[in-house]
C-alpha cells in the first residue's frame, strides 16, 4: 500500500512554513508558560498573549522568508493576515478552553493538540492561498 502525500505538503514552502510555525509557536508557548507559571496569569489569558506575540513573529517570517512576498504592499497582507489570524486565534483559544477548562485536560497538552490541528489544517492553507497568495 502506497501512501500519497498531497502535492504541496512536501514542498519547500510547506517545510519553511512549518519551521516558521515551530519558531512562532515556541515564542507563543514560552510566553504562555512564563505568564502562567511565573506570573500566575489564567492559562487562557496567557495563551491569548502568547498567540499575539507568536502571530507577529509568524507574519514577519511568512512575509520575508517563507513566501518571499515582500513585493506586495505590507498593509494589504497585514489586513488579510489579521483576518486569517483572528479565525485561527478563535479556533485555538476556543479549542484550548474546551479541552483545559471544560474537560480538565492539562493546559499545555491542550494547547499543543489544538495548535497542531489548526496550524497544519487551517493556518497553512489560509496563509498560502489567502494572505500571501502563492
Amino acid at each position: 500500500m502506497t501512501i500519497r502525500i498531497p502535492a504541496g505538503l512536501h514542498s519547500r514552502t510547506f517545510v519553511k512554513a512549518q519551521v516558521n510555525s515551530v519558531v512562532s509557536t515556541g515564542l507563543d508557548f514560552g510566553m504562555t508558560i512564563a505568564l502562567t507559571e511565573f506570573f500566575g496569569m489564567w492559562c487562557v489569558a496567557s495563551s491569548a498573549v502568547g498567540r499575539v506575540a507568536g502571530g507577529g513573529c509568524n507574519f514577519a517570517l511568512g512575509r520575508y522568508w517563507v513566501y518571499d512576498a515582500k513585493d506586495t504592499r505590507a498593509i494589504n497582507q497585514m489586513v488579510k493576515f489579521i483576518v486569517a489570524w483572528w479565525i485561527n486565534f478563535v479556533l485555538n483559544i476556543g479549542g484550548m478552553y474546551a479541552m483545559a477548562d471544560l474537560l480538565g485536560v492539562n493546559y499545555m497538552f491542550s494547547k499543543i493538540v489544538v495548535a497542531i490541528i489548526f496550524g497544519v489544517f487551517v493556518n497553512y492553507v489560509m496563509q498560502k492561498r489567502f494572505v500571501f497568495n502563492t
